[in-house]
């Protein structure tokens, strides 16, 4: 079983760029989509994904906030292994444009056109409650404080 830490888990995640963010549709499917992190990563627990209200995303989670993110690393040369991460959590969608200038990367601007003033621009909040993560042959789950107060509550 694998002994990561948050910390450990986030200096991971900052070579990894997309992530496939998964949502319920209104039908009970799963969908899933290509969502980039910008290269943004301190990672603690949050999860933040630019996208427009039009976008289906954004119409599952209206419909059901439990989403799952999943990250895979490239295998590297020499017998590197592949990383992997799988989060469940709860999304917000967040529509203030004070916490779009604090996430919005330069990068964003080429699918963005307008930038912060895109209309329909939403963020997606992904709030994580467990994480899973698959470091080679080693596996393991970090405990979120968030996720905690949740396993104590119930």
């Amino acid at each position: 079983m694998g002994d990561l830490k948050l910390s450990d888990i986030s200096e991971k995640m900052r070579d990894i760029d997309f992530a496939i963010l998964s949502t319920r549709t209104a039908g009970g499917a799963i969908s899933g989509r290509p969502m980039s992190n910008n290269r943004q990563v301190e990672y603690d627990g949050d999860n933040f994904f630019f996208t427009c209200d039009h976008h289906g995303a954004v119409k599952d989670i209206e419909g059901d906030p439990n989403v799952a993110v999943n990250y895979q690393s490239k295998s590297g040369m020499l017998g590197m292994k592949p990383f992997f991460i799988t989060i469940e959590g709860r999304a917000e969608l967040i529509r203030d444009k004070a916490q779009f200038e604090e996430h919005w990367t330069k990068d964003l601007d080429e699918w963005f056109k307008e930038g912060t003033d895109t209309p329909g621009l939403t963020l997606i909040k992904v709030k994580a409650q467990r994480l899973h993560y698959w470091d080679g042959y080693d596996e393991g789950e970090v405990v979120l404080e968030h996720e905690a107060a949740l396993e104590t509550a119930r």
